[in-house]
């Protein structure tokens, strides 16, 4: 037998349940035919690149298979007569992993404060130290710069008679 990574994507308008459901008819098709699913992950209903079956976001799965050729098959040509599954793709790898896939790593440092999560805007929590300006839009922006202060170019033009 070998191994193989295999990901599909369900429609959004399906249950979390209705996943579940369908996890569970896919893994049956394998153990049937003499596979086995190693580890399954249910990555969430994420956002889609681009539109698919008129679909933006579906709901991920990752099955870890060792199984035979045979069950990867007939696993595969019941997954492209689903209606409820939009995108599938199976890969063989030289050996499966035991360790939890990036997806749910990156989601476990997100829920912790990682990499930019929650509260620290665009580029995480940095400390950007103090900064001129104040509560100004823009901050205090005519310290170095040839001519001073925005305040003072103004003063300046309206002072200027001409």
């Amino acid at each position: 037998m070998a191994y193989y990574e295999s990901i599909w994507i369900a429609r959004q308008d399906i249950s979390t349940q209705q996943v579940e459901e369908l996890a569970a008819q896919l893994g049956q098709i394998l153990t049937e035919r003499g596979g086995e699913i190693a580890s399954q992950e249910y990555w969430g209903l994420k956002n889609l690149s681009y539109r698919i079956k008129k679909n933006r976001k579906g709901h991920y799965v990752l099955f870890n298979l060792n199984a035979p050729a045979d069950a990867v098959q007939e696993y595969e040509r019941v997954m492209r007569l689903n209606e409820d599954v939009m995108r599938y793709l199976t890969v063989r790898v030289p050996e499966l992993s035991s360790e939890p896939s990036a997806m749910l790593r990156d989601r476990g440092e997100r829920d912790r404060g990682g990499r930019g999560g929650r509260g620290g805007g665009r580029y995480g929590d940095r400390d950007r130290g103090d900064r001129p300006g104040g509560d100004r839009p823009g901050g205090d922006r005519g310290g170095d710069r040839p001519g001073g202060d925005r305040g003072e170019r103004r003063e300046r033009r309206e002072g200027d008679e001409r």
